[in-house]
């Protein structure tokens, strides 16, 4: 992947093996979220045969325009406001000691409250002790995958690992590799799904499968970072909740975890599975 040159409009053109992989590198080259982000297909791409003739999808990104700038008052009301105390202090010192004492408790329960609301976001299996991964259960995964990429015509060189969580990571690599990680992962996340199922079928006790390929997961999680901060940048600007888009459980704990330490803003998830998504909002 490869980025050539600032045009004089602000506008840049970014290469990839796909369309959705231009995308994500002009979100973050531009440092913008998919809403502000425009975006002109100048090329789709094309495999070619074999990796003979494979063409690079080319796209063309610009940040859309930004609306009319907020007062600067707006940022620096994201810090903790104090005027009325000092108005309470010239009036009635006492009183205003105890309206501090009360307002205390009130941002303690928010927070508890916040809390509360994010942990929904971690099932209760991640508390669970894994089992120990049996040879019967890789090799029953290993071949589920291999039937299952076998039907696809993609000929997949395949390495299982237990990785320091104690869950079964497996690797895949071979051409064409895009086609198994789909629409922003849903391919590859599908394709998970299923091998955990088969994995859980083989032996007693709750085994993990982690599927990969050409680092697609870290490099996801960087972006979703990314995005997570982009978001809360915007949230503590405007003063707006802001929802992201419908994500599964794994992408949605990211998202809450990178902005968890942030004073200003806090995170829940609204709505039913597979549209589920996070709500980032300003503390109050």
């Amino acid at each position: 992947m490869r980025k050539e040159g600032i045009e004089m409009n602000g506008s840049i053109r970014v290469s990839a093996k796909t369309v959705d992989d231009a995308i994500t590198e002009a979100l973050i080259q531009l440092g913008v979220t998919s809403d502000r982000l425009e975006y002109e297909v100048i090329e789709k791409g094309s495999p070619g045969f074999l990796g003979i003739g494979m063409k690079l999808a080319v796209i063309e990104a610009r940040r859309k325009p930004e609306p009319e700038p907020e007062p600067e008052q707006e940022e620096i009301s994201v810090r903790p406001e104090k005027p009325e105390i000092k108005e309470t202090e010239k009036e009635a010192p006492v009183s205003a000691k105890k309206e501090r004492s009360e307002k205390k408790p009130k941002k303690e329960k928010e927070v508890k409250e916040i809390k509360e609301e994010a942990k929904p976001e971690e099932p209760k299996r991640e508390e669970t002790v894994l089992a120990e991964v049996q040879d019967v259960t890789i090799q029953a995964v290993e071949e589920f995958l291999r039937n299952t990429l076998n039907a696809m015509d993609m000929e997949v060189e395949i390495k299982s690992e237990i990785d320091s969580d104690g869950a079964l990571s497996i690797n895949m690599t071979g051409e064409h590799m895009g086609i198994l990680i789909g629409k922003r992962g849903q391919t590859l996340d599908a394709l998970q799904y299923l091998a955990n199922r088969v994995a859980n079928k083989h032996q007693e006790g709750y085994v993990r499968v982690k599927l990969d390929t050409e680092n697609y997961r870290a490099r996801r999680e960087e972006t979703l970072r990314h995005l997570a901060k982009n978001i809360a940048h915007k949230v503590k600007r405007t003063r707006r909740p802001v929802a992201l888009e419908p994500m599964n459980p794994y992408e949605r704990r990211i998202i809450h975890s990178a902005l968890q330490s942030d004073p200003y803003v806090t995170t829940h998830s609204e709505g039913e599975e597979p549209y589920r998504k996070v709500v980032v909002t300003l503390k109050r």
